[in-house]
């Protein structure tokens, strides 16, 4: 069985993310934005515009493409990434509330990956929630940390979390 070939933006859009990642941040977005318009519509280069203006502090305009990526679909690991990402942004942006919405909806979904653990814990301080703010980010921590110093007490971190409920 012979596989599909890529979509006409896939070698594009990797060239551009991978030019980002290796710190040629100059140029990126106009690019992306050049893609979106050629290629309208699709989730991964949506995501990616998304990313790219969150990263450069412009909450506003990244929102409409975090969700524009979700609305038209993303595999499971872009998925998690635009979650965190929106959930971050309405946190940014003051939509407290949304945001807590979101990221519960990604701990749902995605109830293995402990970043939404941290975005959460960030909303739920902001939301005047601070015992289980703190609660959320010690469980978290001792969850997942593998410093030696936290691990040795990571026993007593969820116990002193435990007491904040």
């Amino acid at each position: 069985m012979q596989e599909d070939p890529p979509p006409p933006w896939k070698h594009e859009i990797d060239a551009i993310v991978g030019a980002r990642h290796g710190g040629q941040v100059s140029g990126v977005l106009d690019r992306l934005q050049d893609l979106a318009t050629r290629h309208p519509h699709v989730a991964d280069i949506e995501y990616q515009l998304a990313w790219t203006l969150d990263a450069q502090g412009r909450e506003a305009e990244a929102r409409p493409h975090y969700e524009a990526a979700l609305a038209l679909g993303l595999p499971p690991n872009d998925h998690a990434g635009a979650l965190i990402g929106l959930g971050s942004t309405l946190r940014n942006l003051g939509e407290i509330d949304r945001a807590a919405a979101v990221l519960e909806s990604g701990r749902d979904l995605f109830p293995d990956l402990r970043e939404f653990d941290a975005f959460l814990a960030l909303v739920r301080h902001d939301q005047g929630r601070h015992a289980e703010a703190l609660q959320l980010a010690l469980t978290t921590l001792a969850d997942t940390a593998d410093d030696p110093g936290i691990t040795a007490y990571s026993r007593a971190l969820r116990h002193y979390a435990d007491q904040l409920t």
